[in-house]
């Protein structure tokens, strides 16, 4: 069915708060809020710290590559259209499909999250009402336009940073003896952090943990996906790249330095949300209540951030020619229907998996989702080398770049070193192995049906455009 749309574009209705609140949306989620205390119990409170400003220093070397691919070529489909251009169209298929069923899956674990959450306040009610209301919602504000969408995550991501200020400067407080915690516990100051040494757990405790670490940063790179629809991306999409980097890494180590100065590095693992025991140990009056909620902004945004880039994601494998050409097909507010459609299709069906085959199929699912970020970081870096220095072949100056990668290729190639370590770092975790045995073979599927199937269609495809330009430059010579 034609959808009423502009010539199948997408249209250009965000500003750069937008794009700044969509990455952070994408970001802070229930990995800092209920995980963080994992990494402080295994890397002791220094070694949390250093895992997560190591981990902020590759998030910023990958925004910097993003950076100069994205105000160069604005354009939706991001890193999987730089990688088919500059590296190969059999990669960018892979990793277009990847991506894509990486977020649709994520979408299906947050709302999945979001459901067993609403327990606390509703016990007696099934998780799916919710799992389908919150569904239902997010498609809805999805499906009206990309300005929409945007002005949603701005008030979800909102919350969210409000709640992590309000935690820093009370937990803050708290720790230098500026307010007096429940049961007159004496402010601890700095001493957890002198308790137990720099590396209580040695440094492979430290490099397993930033595994995790570096998969809580992914997400900053919605914003080369946003640019798309982006206005004025020369001026928004720099901007956004600066604020998100500095404050991320802001929010999440000034948290886990107040989280590890209050709790001690033996019950930090223990406990449900180290968040949650801050507030209650400062005397904030329905402290969990108050947390669940945060938590519960923190899984819908991430949810709707999801929807949102494999929606676009699947939009620009369909204008590659690499999926069906029905998923270009835009309303008029310029949203790509059917794609969203199949995509919150296949994030719900992977919901009933999570209730039918549990601990094969969804679990399965949820290793790939998680290897297509990190492949996706992989591609940005190694894209951004391959367009510079074909860039600089054909005669391109890189004075006339709007933005610049600097120290080239210094700076992408210790990135591209840096993203792999921690690709190649999952096969000795037991717990994250899973990706790799998962994710390798759907990679290698898709290179077969991308040289059997895919390859011949695109080929073909071109020799009739090719054919009908040569049709219309007769006539016009007529």
């Amino acid at each position: 069915m034609q959808l009423p749309g502009n010539n199948n574009e997408l249209q250009r209705t965000m500003k750069t708060r937008h794009l700044f609140m969509i990455s952070l949306g994408g970001v802070i989620g229930s990995g800092l809020f209920l995980g963080s205390g994992y990494t402080i119990h295994q890397a002791g409170p220094a070694g949390a710290i250093l895992s997560y400003i190591v981990g902020g220093f590759i998030m910023f070397l990958t925004m910097l590559c993003l950076g100069e691919l994205s105000v160069a070529m604005p354009i939706s489909g991001s890193f999987q259209t730089y990688t088919t251009k500059f590296i190969g169209p059999g990669t960018g298929f892979a990793l277009g499909w990847l991506y894509w069923l990486g977020w649709a899956v994520t979408v299906a674990l947050e709302l999945l999250s979001a459901g067993q959450s609403m327990q606390r306040w509703f016990p007696h009610s099934p998780v799916w009402i919710w799992c389908l209301i919150f569904a239902a919602v997010l498609f809805s504000l999805n499906a009206l336009s990309a300005r929409a969408f945007g002005e949603t995550e701005f008030w979800f991501s909102s919350i969210k940073i409000f709640a992590i200020l309000a935690f820093i400067l009370l937990g803050g407080a708290a720790m230098f003896g500026m307010i007096h915690m429940k049961g007159g516990q004496a402010a601890p100051f700095f001493s957890n952090f002198t308790a137990h040494g720099l590396l209580p757990n040695g440094i492979t405790a430290l490099l397993m943990t930033m595994i995790t670490v570096n998969f809580s940063f992914q997400g900053t790179e919605l914003i080369g996906i946003a640019a798309g629809e982006s206005e004025d991306p020369e001026k928004t999409i720099p901007k956004s790249i600066r604020q998100t980097v500095w404050r991320t890494l802001f929010f999440f180590v000034l948290a886990i330095f107040v989280l590890s100065g209050l709790i001690p590095m033996s019950k930090a693992g223990v406990i449900e949300s180290p968040f949650v025991v801050v507030f209650d140990n400062i005397g904030i009056p329905y402290a969990a209540d108050i947390m669940n909620f945060v938590v519960l902004t923190a899984l819908l945004s991430v949810a709707n951030s999801g929807l949102y880039a494999a929606t676009r994601m699947l939009y620009a494998m369909s204008k590659e020619k690499m999926a069906s050409p029905m998923l270009t097909k835009v309303t008029k507010s310029g949203v790509p229907l059917n794609a969203l459609v199949l995509t919150i299709g296949i994030a719900l069906l992977s919901l009933l998996s999570s209730v039918v085959a549990a601990k094969t199929v969804f679990v399965w699912l949820i290793s790939v989702a998680g290897l297509g970020a990190q492949v996706g970081w992989i591609s940005i870096t190694a894209s951004q080398i391959a367009f510079r220095r074909k860039f600089i072949r054909e005669g391109g100056k890189v004075s006339e770049l709007k933005f610049k990668t600097p120290l080239f290729p210094f700076l992408p190639i210790l990135g591209l070193t840096l993203n792999c370590i921690v690709l190649l770092s999952l096969a000795f975790d037991p717990d994250q192995r899973i990706a790799l045995y998962c994710g390798v073979p759907f990679v290698v599927a898709c290179y077969l049906i991308y040289h059997f199937r895919i390859k011949k269609n695109r080929e073909q495809d071109g020799d009739n455009e090719q054919e009908l330009q040569l049709q219309s430059n007769k006539k016009m010579i007529i």
